[in-house]
């Protein structure tokens, strides 16, 4: 998630002068950032916990650092003139006081402090009635599995973990009483199984004037076990009406959070066609990676044009685009290895991206490759060719 504080006093040019952006978080969402602030020249700043983050090549000065510390963060935010993150574990209470300060902060560490808990972002929905599948919520894992014995919740739900869930982790299928056995006694919740047809994803844009776009629907398909996407398809293949109605409920929810810079809505597109919302997330998303090479703007430029109050940029797409994810393969730890790389990079339309982990290990994210095509048809098939051809392995 990316996260920007500005001072008030600061100069409208940020190209090529003493201006900093800071970064909190260095992983393959800021590395990305960090190539469009590149081609802007603006000067970043990122603060990782790890030694090895991606976004240590491409940023002007690195800091090593707890995201979670609230002295770290609250001094890292001193020292640049705009605050980012690209991921929502931060301190929260760091960038309240930075904040309070006199510092702008997009979006707002109170739209952050909703979506962070997953619970307080389920009943943001039902408070401001945005349609998404029912729920419960439970202080712990022995209040949840109290519901289940005196049938207050019935199998089969989903279980999510309230807080701290990424890339699979932290959701679970729960169709019997030993699916709860061995889950962490935290604070959770409990939505009822959703019959649909497609999962889907609206990215957002909206600046600080109010502007606001956003960019096609486009449908992800996941990994049976991983419970993380294996493909993003752009456009979606549904009905332009369903994709209205997806378009304009991102619009309703991005209203109602007010937020600034990119919001991805993650939605269900039910067997009669009702759109459900999932969750959100405030900052660049997988969903949007197509856009770096389908796009007349990535979600990246957008995201930078957003939170520095600039124009946004056009959001149609110039082609069709499919995102490929790499993640490595099951029985494979360590020095990570790109199988036949050069095979895909053989074929037309295909691009890959190298996130700079150097440790591999089963289902973690390592690349993603675009496919574009005028034909999405083609561009699926060749996506399907790119899938079978590479593999995420280590050199033991």
């Amino acid at each position: 998630m990316i996260i920007f504080v500005a001072n008030n006093n600061t100069a409208m040019n940020y190209f090529s002068s003493d201006f900093k952006l800071g970064i909190l978080g260095g992983g393959q969402l800021g590395k990305m950032l960090l190539a469009d602030t590149r081609k802007f020249d603006i000067q970043t700043y990122v603060l990782d916990p790890s030694a090895e983050a991606p976004s240590r090549m491409g940023c002007n000065k690195f800091f090593q650092g707890d995201l979670m510390d609230f002295d770290t963060v609250y001094e890292f935010g001193k020292k640049v003139d705009v605050l980012t993150f690209e991921i929502e574990l931060v301190n929260l209470e760091a960038l309240e006081k930075l904040e309070s300060e006199g510092l702008k902060v997009y979006p707002s560490p109170k739209t952050l402090r909703k979506i962070q808990n997953k619970g307080r972002q389920k009943d943001f929905y039902t408070a401001n009635s945005l349609p998404t599948s029912p729920f419960k919520r439970f202080n712990a894992l022995g209040a949840l599995k109290a519901a289940v014995e005196n049938t207050t919740v019935s199998f089969p739900f989903v279980w999510k973990s309230a807080e701290f869930g990424y890339d699979g982790n932290g959701v679970k299928v729960a169709r019997s009483i030993t699916d709860l056995a061995n889950l962490p006694d935290v604070e959770c919740i409990a939505e009822d199984m959703v019959p649909f047809k497609n999962e889907l994803a609206v990215i957002v844009v909206r600046n600080p004037k109010g502007d606001i776009k956003t960019y096609p629907v486009v449908e992800m398909e996941f990994h049976p076990e991983a419970n993380q996407v294996e493909y993003v398809i752009c456009p979606a293949r549904i009905d332009e009406k369903v994709a209205a109605k997806a378009r304009a409920i991102a619009l309703q929810v991005s209203e109602a959070f007010g937020h600034v810079g990119l919001l991805a809505v993650e939605m269900f597109q039910t067997e009669d066609d009702t759109i459900l919302i999932n969750e959100v997330a405030p900052r660049p998303h997988n969903s949007g990676h197509y856009s770096i090479e389908a796009s007349y703007t990535s979600q990246f430029e957008n995201h930078l044009r957003a939170i520095l109050d600039l124009p946004l940029g056009n959001t149609d797409s110039k082609v069709a685009g499919i995102m490929v994810n790499l993640v490595g393969e099951e029985g494979h730890s360590g020095q990570v290895v790109y199988q036949n790389i050069e095979k895909i990079l053989a074929i037309d339309g295909v691009t890959p991206h190298i996130y700079g982990k150097r440790e591999t290990r089963p289902f973690r994210k390592m690349g993603h490759v675009t496919i574009v095509n005028e034909n999405i048809a083609e561009a699926r098939k060749t996506a399907e060719e790119v899938k079978k051809l590479i593999r995420v392995i280590s050199n033991s």
